[in-house]
């Protein structure tokens, strides 16, 4: 018969094509039509979930073959059966595989850069993945566009996109590109922020000499990155310097190592010569806590005086900018709007002035900051910013070097970059510092090299947990950072060592 032929030969042949495989079936079943009325058929599909379409198909032949084919034909019926079957799963794997290994090969290619550790891989930090394949694509559409003939004419300049500009620059260029355009600030705006910010300081002092004339106050001075050109992307903070006058017969510094706090930037200020000199003859002994300084009652002291106390609507309309101090806080802030010629802000960035009690002996600076040295109130922080500020300076000045400038570049990468916004400026610049010792050539066309450099030495520490401060090896410059930080900050870090341009984005 014709369909008995047909289903021989799609056997012998062992034909894959899923035509094929419903042709034969469709002969089935137009055998089955030509059967007597009153033959009964049993279908019993027992149909099982998940089971559709050439399935039901299947278990309706197989039940009825008897019927249709006879006791022979039902035999080569399930032989043929089966093949469909395996033919159906066959085709089913086939598909299943293709998808699994087109998401593979998609995975090792956006990992392909990547030398992460096992403990950042294990943590499967994402967000950054666009980023590094961002950089990959502009890298590919660079080096597939077409080379121009002699014949063609040459397109016009400003027809390249500003992205594929961007992507021809050498990775030096782009530094010195990054740092005109993110790092340095303009003059204007500079100025701007110190001008506020000495205005501001002249009313504080005024007030202060007229609401307690007899507080023991020095020159009060602007200080800190603003003031010292290392402040990064925009200027919009500035540091009050408060200096505290204490008699040096009644108080004694007493180095963090030999306090019972045995921390190395935890001073403590203790009252002696007690017994010659009695409690009151200093004006800092009303702030005295077990025989000490506290810091935290000296910022209490200043938040009412200051903060409160001051008629800051008085002195916005003298100044012509809104001026407002920022409060709920443990330091001492304030916020400074520039106002327009209406008299209301602008929609200039404000700028915040800090107002920091502190403490000069020599080349030590004692600052009262109860957020950096909590729980302990009597404890002074021991500021190590002058130190490294003056370091970098003097290396810079005896070679010729540029290593304020990278550590404005690598500021300005952490302050823009969201995984890298927790490393401050105090272990960059220590990253600076201890790098100097081994890398003498910090010349401007070097910075490429120095970049690169940087970039894998925090690597380094980040794996360790550790970036030990230069001038006080004790103290560990990462310890504030937690886990999850520390595996962002690593993550991002592995991707610019083989693509530095995403730092610069």
């Amino acid at each position: 018969m014709v369909w008995t032929r047909t289903l021989i030969f799609w056997l012998n042949e062992d034909v894959r094509n899923p035509s094929v495989c419903l042709t034969v079936l469709q002969l089935i079943l137009n055998r089955k039509a030509n059967n007597k009325k009153g033959e009964a058929m049993n279908f019993q599909g027992s149909r099982r979930r998940g089971e559709e379409g050439i399935a039901v198909v299947i278990d309706f032949l197989l039940s009825n073959a008897h019927l249709v084919l006879g006791v022979g034909g039902a035999a080569v019926l399930g032989i043929a059966t089966l093949a469909v079957k395996r033919l159906i799963e066959r085709a089913g794997r086939a598909a299943e595989d293709e998808k699994v290994k087109q998401k593979m090969a998609e995975s090792w290619e956006e990992l392909s850069s990547v030398s992460a550790s096992p403990t950042l891989l294990k943590k499967g930090v994402e967000g950054v993945k666009h980023v590094a394949k961002a950089a990959r694509q502009q890298k590919a559409e660079l080096s597939q566009q077409p080379q121009t003939s002699s014949s063609e004419v040459p397109p016009k300049p400003a027809s390249k996109s500003k992205r594929l500009q961007l992507c021809a620059l050498s990775l030096q260029e782009r530094l010195q590109q990054y740092y005109h355009t993110r790092a340095a600030l303009h003059p204007d705006e500079v100025l701007r922020a110190q001008s506020l910010a000495v205005d501001i300081c002249s009313e504080i002092q005024g007030f202060l000499h007229s609401r307690v004339p007899d507080m023991p106050l020095g020159e009060m001075s602007l200080g800190g990155s603003l003031l010292d050109d290392l402040q990064v992307v925009s200027a919009d903070h500035a540091c009050l310097l408060v200096p505290l006058q204490l008699e040096a017969t009644l108080w004694r510094l007493i180095p963090g190592e030999e306090t019972l706090l045995t921390h190395p930037l935890h001073w403590m200020i203790r009252r002696v010569n007690l017994e010659y000199f009695p409690r009151g003859l200093s004006y800092w002994d009303r702030h005295l806590v077990g025989g000490y300084l506290s810091a935290e009652a000296v910022v209490n002291m200043f938040s009412k005086t200051v903060m409160e106390s001051v008629n800051w609507l008085s002195i916005s309309s003298t100044l012509d900018c809104l001026v407002r101090p920022v409060l709920g806080g443990p330091d001492l802030r304030l916020e400074i709007r520039p106002g327009n010629e209406d008299g209301a802000a602008s929609s200039e960035p404000p700028v915040f002035i800090s107002v920091l009690p502190l403490l000069t002996e020599e080349d030590v600076v004692l600052t009262a900051q109860p957020e950096l040295t909590a729980p302990w109130v009597n404890a002074w922080h021991l500021s190590l910013y002058p130190w490294e500020n003056r370091r970098l300076t003097q290396l810079d000045a005896a070679d010729g070097g540029r290593r304020r400038h990278a550590l404005k570049i690598l500021k300005a990468v952490c302050r823009l970059n969201p995984s890298l916004r927790p490393l401050g400026a105090a272990p960059l610049a220590n990253l600076i510092l201890h790098l100097s010792d081994g890398e003498g050539d910090w010349s401007e066309t070097s910075l490429h090299v120095r970049f690169r450099q940087c970039v894998a030495e925090l690597i380094g520490y980040l794996e360790q947990g550790a970036l030990h401060s230069y001038f006080k090896p004790a103290v560990n410059l990462l310890s504030g950072l937690s886990e999850d930080q520390v595996d962002r900050m690593g993550f991002m870090l592995y991707c610019a060592v083989s693509e530095p341009e995403i730092l610069l984005i």
